[in-house]
């Protein structure tokens, strides 16, 4: 197994657009050919766009880009804009009204005020044209991740920054790859079992642990004051997969977010990953269930040592100088 760039996977192109100033953006990974698409959401809070049609027994076999988008229920608008250009090159399916393309999608809560900024339509636009021309390998304050924060429990004073981060493997012709962005909880390092980002003091510089403040909070009314969050990946492959086996693969990628995040999956995330395959590469579904795992861990800790601080929030890079 060796690692590559996440731009040699085949049949995948990733873009981003981001509003700087306004601390939010987009996220798109094209397949214009198709691929083979399953979905999992998890966690209490979720916001995502045609999860519905990658239920295994729905029509759909393939999506032509999956979209991450910041500015919460807002975010789901930049979804018109990755279709308005896909419908222009001709990418989707073929109907007696036109080219209809499929575009999946979730979004993250990262809005700071009420005047916050919000993707629309022009920023999936800019994103799927930046995908059409060539892959980004960007990571941190990119795309959807420019606004994504990790460490939440206890609001933002505590937070740190999280960020846009990915991976890829090859063995022999099979690729595996993920891209991931944001959480409520801690990022724990599973090879090493160091605790590189999540709820921190900043005045003594030590981290708070979002575990143990949850169980100090157990017998409060309310512990879900800041359901503000959401982890969302994506797992690329040219695997040879049926629609109803990148379903559960995409359930399994989950043991990824598991093993880095504490807590995961809890009432005030909405962690969801897409599964996409190029469809043409045999392999063993055991093997890619580990397989599938591996690079969401990896994503997720590039996500966070990629970031850079923003306002507030500092960043993996910040208190590893301490």
């Amino acid at each position: 197994m060796k690692e590559i760039s996440i731009d040699q996977l085949n049949g995948f192109t990733i873009g981003h657009d981001v509003n700087q100033s306004g601390a939010t953006g987009c996220t798109v990974i094209l397949s214009p050919k198709g691929a083979v698409a399953g979905v999992d959401v998890r966690g209490g809070a979720p916001g995502t766009r045609e999860t519905d049609l990658l239920r295994s027994e729905n029509l759909v076999e393939q999506v032509h880009a999956v979209f991450f988008a910041g500015g919460s229920a807002f975010g789901l608008q930049a979804a018109g804009g990755v279709m308005h250009v896909l419908e222009e090159e001709g990418i989707g399916f073929n109907t007696d009204g036109g080219i209809v393309p499929i575009v999946p999608g979730a979004i993250l809560y990262d809005l700071m005020t009420e005047k916050s900024a919000k993707p629309d339509a022009d920023m999936g636009r800019r994103a799927a044209q930046k995908a059409l021309i060539a892959s980004s390998v960007q990571q941190g304050n990119i795309g959807a991740g420019i606004g994504a924060a990790v460490g939440k429990c206890l609001g933002m004073n505590y937070a740190m920054k999280g960020g846009f981060g990915h991976y890829a493997v090859q063995i022999g012709d099979l690729q595996v790859g993920a891209a991931v962005v944001n959480s409520f909880g801690d990022i724990i390092n599973p090879h090493t079992g160091e605790r590189i980002a999540g709820a921190y003091d900043k005045k003594e510089r030590r981290f708070l642990k979002t575990e143990e403040l949850l169980i100090k909070q157990i017998h409060q009314a309310k512990t879900n004051r800041f359901s503000n969050n959401t982890s969302l990946a994506a797992v690329m492959t040219n695997a040879k997969l049926q629609k109803a086996e990148a379903n559960k693969l995409a359930s399994i990628a989950h043991d990824g977010f598991a093993r880095t995040m504490r807590p995961s999956h809890t009432l005030v995330d909405g962690d969801t990953i897409f599964m996409m395959s190029t469809n043409q590469v045999r392999a063993d579904l055991n093997s890619l269930s580990f397989l599938v795992t591996h690079v969401i861990e990896q994503a997720v800790i590039n996500a966070v040592t990629s970031a850079e601080s923003l306002g507030q929030l500092p960043a993996y890079k910040d208190i590893k100088k301490e």
